[in-house]
Protein backbone atom coordinates (compact mmCIF):
# COMPACT_ATOMS: atom_id res chain seq x y z
CA UNK A 1 0.00 0.00 0.00
CA UNK A 2 1.27 3.57 -1.14
CA UNK A 3 0.33 6.55 0.50
CA UNK A 4 0.52 10.30 -0.95
CA UNK A 5 -0.07 13.79 0.93
CA UNK A 6 -1.25 16.91 -1.86
CA UNK A 7 -0.97 19.81 -0.52
CA UNK A 8 2.03 20.73 1.93
CA UNK A 9 0.89 23.69 4.05
CA UNK A 10 0.22 23.32 7.83
CA UNK A 11 -2.53 20.74 7.53
CA UNK A 12 0.08 18.78 5.32
CA UNK A 13 2.86 18.92 7.37
CA UNK A 14 1.19 17.82 10.40
CA UNK A 15 -0.07 14.87 8.51
CA UNK A 16 3.40 13.91 7.24
CA UNK A 17 4.33 13.82 10.85
CA UNK A 18 1.96 11.79 11.79
CA UNK A 19 3.86 9.18 8.55
CA UNK A 20 7.30 9.93 10.24
CA UNK A 21 6.37 9.47 13.65
CA UNK A 22 5.23 5.56 12.68
CA UNK A 23 8.53 5.18 10.17
CA UNK A 24 6.06 5.05 7.31
CA UNK A 25 6.80 6.31 3.85
CA UNK A 26 4.32 8.81 2.33
CA UNK A 27 4.99 10.84 -0.73
CA UNK A 28 4.55 14.58 -0.64
CA UNK A 29 3.36 17.10 -3.19
CA UNK A 30 1.98 20.15 -4.16
CA UNK A 31 1.60 21.91 -7.50
CA UNK A 32 5.05 23.35 -7.30
CA UNK A 33 8.45 21.89 -8.15
CA UNK A 34 9.65 19.48 -4.94
CA UNK A 35 12.82 21.08 -4.76
CA UNK A 36 10.92 24.47 -3.55
CA UNK A 37 9.78 22.00 -0.31
CA UNK A 38 12.63 19.42 -0.21
CA UNK A 39 14.06 20.87 2.57
CA UNK A 40 11.06 21.06 4.77
CA UNK A 41 9.92 17.50 4.25
CA UNK A 42 13.33 16.61 5.47
CA UNK A 43 13.18 18.07 8.55
CA UNK A 44 10.40 16.23 9.02
CA UNK A 45 11.92 12.86 8.08
CA UNK A 46 13.58 10.51 5.90
CA UNK A 47 10.49 8.48 5.52
CA UNK A 48 8.63 11.84 3.66
CA UNK A 49 9.55 11.73 -0.18
CA UNK A 50 8.68 15.31 -2.09
CA UNK A 51 7.74 14.27 -5.53
CA UNK A 52 6.06 15.89 -8.45
CA UNK A 53 2.15 15.66 -8.40
CA UNK A 54 2.30 13.49 -11.13
CA UNK A 55 4.52 10.91 -9.44
CA UNK A 56 2.52 11.65 -6.09
CA UNK A 57 -0.80 10.53 -7.72
CA UNK A 58 -0.02 7.03 -8.83
CA UNK A 59 -0.48 6.18 -4.43
CA UNK A 60 -3.00 4.04 -3.60
CA UNK A 61 -4.37 6.25 -0.36
CA UNK A 62 -3.57 9.91 -1.33
CA UNK A 63 -4.71 12.64 1.76
CA UNK A 64 -6.11 16.02 -0.67
CA UNK A 65 -4.60 18.60 1.66
CA UNK A 66 -5.06 21.80 -0.37
CA UNK A 67 -7.17 24.89 -0.15
CA UNK A 68 -11.02 23.81 -1.46
CA UNK A 69 -10.88 26.23 -4.43
CA UNK A 70 -7.63 23.88 -5.56
CA UNK A 71 -9.05 20.54 -5.64
CA UNK A 72 -10.11 20.51 -9.45
CA UNK A 73 -6.33 21.44 -10.51
CA UNK A 74 -5.46 18.41 -8.29
CA UNK A 75 -8.41 16.06 -10.11
CA UNK A 76 -6.42 17.03 -13.37
CA UNK A 77 -3.40 15.43 -13.02
CA UNK A 78 -5.08 11.60 -13.80
CA UNK A 79 -7.73 10.87 -16.08
CA UNK A 80 -9.13 8.58 -13.79
CA UNK A 81 -8.92 7.62 -10.19
CA UNK A 82 -9.98 4.14 -10.32
CA UNK A 83 -9.06 1.78 -7.32
CA UNK A 84 -7.82 4.81 -5.62
CA UNK A 85 -9.32 6.38 -1.88
CA UNK A 86 -8.81 10.00 -1.82
CA UNK A 87 -8.85 11.26 2.42
CA UNK A 88 -10.40 14.83 1.70
CA UNK A 89 -9.00 16.87 4.52
CA UNK A 90 -10.35 20.16 2.61
CA UNK A 91 -13.11 22.05 4.39
CA UNK A 92 -14.92 24.39 2.35
CA UNK A 93 -15.73 27.04 4.41
CA UNK A 94 -17.09 30.27 3.10
CA UNK A 95 -17.94 28.33 -0.08
CA UNK A 96 -21.96 29.40 -0.48
CA UNK A 97 -24.11 26.09 -0.57
CA UNK A 98 -25.64 26.71 -3.81
CA UNK A 99 -21.89 26.88 -5.70
CA UNK A 100 -21.90 23.01 -4.37
CA UNK A 101 -25.44 23.03 -5.55
CA UNK A 102 -26.48 21.99 -2.06
CA UNK A 103 -24.55 19.24 -1.83
CA UNK A 104 -22.15 18.37 1.24
CA UNK A 105 -18.53 19.53 -0.17
CA UNK A 106 -17.35 15.76 -0.11
CA UNK A 107 -19.61 14.60 -2.47
CA UNK A 108 -18.69 17.78 -4.53
CA UNK A 109 -14.56 17.07 -4.34
CA UNK A 110 -16.16 13.05 -4.98
CA UNK A 111 -17.35 14.30 -8.31
CA UNK A 112 -14.03 16.33 -9.62
CA UNK A 113 -12.08 12.80 -8.89
CA UNK A 114 -13.82 10.24 -11.10
CA UNK A 115 -13.52 6.48 -10.07
CA UNK A 116 -12.24 7.27 -6.80
CA UNK A 117 -13.43 6.36 -3.48
CA UNK A 118 -13.62 8.59 -1.03
CA UNK A 119 -13.29 9.53 3.17
CA UNK A 120 -13.70 12.63 4.37
CA UNK A 121 -11.21 12.86 8.10
CA UNK A 122 -8.81 13.85 9.56
CA UNK A 123 -10.35 17.81 8.68
CA UNK A 124 -11.98 18.56 11.90
CA UNK A 125 -8.54 19.09 14.21
CA UNK A 126 -6.65 22.50 13.45
CA UNK A 127 -3.60 22.29 11.94
CA UNK A 128 -1.48 22.85 15.52
CA UNK A 129 -3.63 20.32 17.31
CA UNK A 130 -3.43 17.61 14.46
CA UNK A 131 0.74 17.98 14.48
CA UNK A 132 1.09 16.42 17.84
CA UNK A 133 1.47 13.14 18.91
CA UNK A 134 -1.90 11.30 18.80
CA UNK A 135 -1.16 9.27 22.20
CA UNK A 136 -2.62 11.69 24.88
CA UNK A 137 -2.93 10.88 28.91
CA UNK A 138 -3.11 7.08 27.90
CA UNK A 139 -5.67 7.51 25.28
CA UNK A 140 -5.28 8.25 21.80
CA UNK A 141 -6.78 11.45 19.97
CA UNK A 142 -9.80 10.83 18.38
CA UNK A 143 -9.98 11.37 14.09
CA UNK A 144 -13.50 11.10 12.36
CA UNK A 145 -14.46 9.56 9.19
CA UNK A 146 -17.17 9.51 6.82
CA UNK A 147 -17.85 8.09 3.39
CA UNK A 148 -20.60 6.34 1.29
CA UNK A 149 -18.25 3.45 0.47
CA UNK A 150 -17.85 0.94 4.17
CA UNK A 151 -14.70 -0.54 2.57
CA UNK A 152 -13.09 2.36 2.15
CA UNK A 153 -13.97 3.67 5.49
CA UNK A 154 -12.54 0.85 6.73
CA UNK A 155 -9.32 0.99 4.97
CA UNK A 156 -8.50 4.20 5.81
CA UNK A 157 -9.51 3.17 9.53
CA UNK A 158 -7.03 0.63 9.92
CA UNK A 159 -4.81 3.78 8.27
CA UNK A 160 -5.61 6.07 11.48
CA UNK A 161 -4.83 3.45 13.83
CA UNK A 162 -1.88 2.62 12.40
CA UNK A 163 -1.00 6.32 12.75
CA UNK A 164 -1.65 6.13 16.35
CA UNK A 165 -4.83 7.60 16.26
CA UNK A 166 -8.73 6.61 17.24
CA UNK A 167 -11.11 6.39 14.46
CA UNK A 168 -15.04 6.81 14.85
CA UNK A 169 -16.93 6.25 12.08
CA UNK A 170 -19.73 8.71 11.31
CA UNK A 171 -21.49 7.01 8.70
CA UNK A 172 -22.42 8.49 4.78
CA UNK A 173 -21.30 11.82 3.63
CA UNK A 174 -24.70 13.29 3.52
CA UNK A 175 -25.33 11.95 7.04
CA UNK A 176 -22.81 11.72 10.01
CA UNK A 177 -20.52 13.10 7.66
CA UNK A 178 -22.55 16.63 7.34
CA UNK A 179 -20.85 16.96 11.09
CA UNK A 180 -17.54 17.49 9.77
CA UNK A 181 -18.23 19.89 6.91
CA UNK A 182 -18.50 23.65 6.48
CA UNK A 183 -21.60 24.39 5.38
CA UNK A 184 -21.14 28.41 4.08
CA UNK A 185 -20.14 30.45 7.28
CA UNK A 186 -21.16 27.48 9.27
CA UNK A 187 -19.18 24.53 10.71
CA UNK A 188 -20.25 20.90 11.54
CA UNK A 189 -20.75 20.44 14.95
CA UNK A 190 -17.89 18.26 15.55
CA UNK A 191 -15.24 20.65 13.72
CA UNK A 192 -12.81 21.82 16.54
CA UNK A 193 -13.67 19.48 19.19
CA UNK A 194 -10.92 17.62 20.27
CA UNK A 195 -11.49 14.77 22.06
CA UNK A 196 -9.75 11.92 23.52
CA UNK A 197 -10.68 7.92 23.39
CA UNK A 198 -9.53 5.73 26.67
CA UNK A 199 -9.45 2.10 25.98
CA UNK A 200 -11.23 0.49 28.98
Amino acid sequence: MSYAIIGFGNIGKALAKAFARKGIDVSVATTRDPESFAADAAAIGPTIIPKKLAAAVKADIIFLAVRFESHPDVAKALATWQGKTIVDVTNAYGVPPEKLGGQPSSKFVAQAFSGAKLVKGFNHLVAAVLDQDPALHGGRRVVFLASDDDAAAAEIAALAEKLGFSPIKLGGLSEGGLLVQARGNSWGQLIFKDLVKFDG
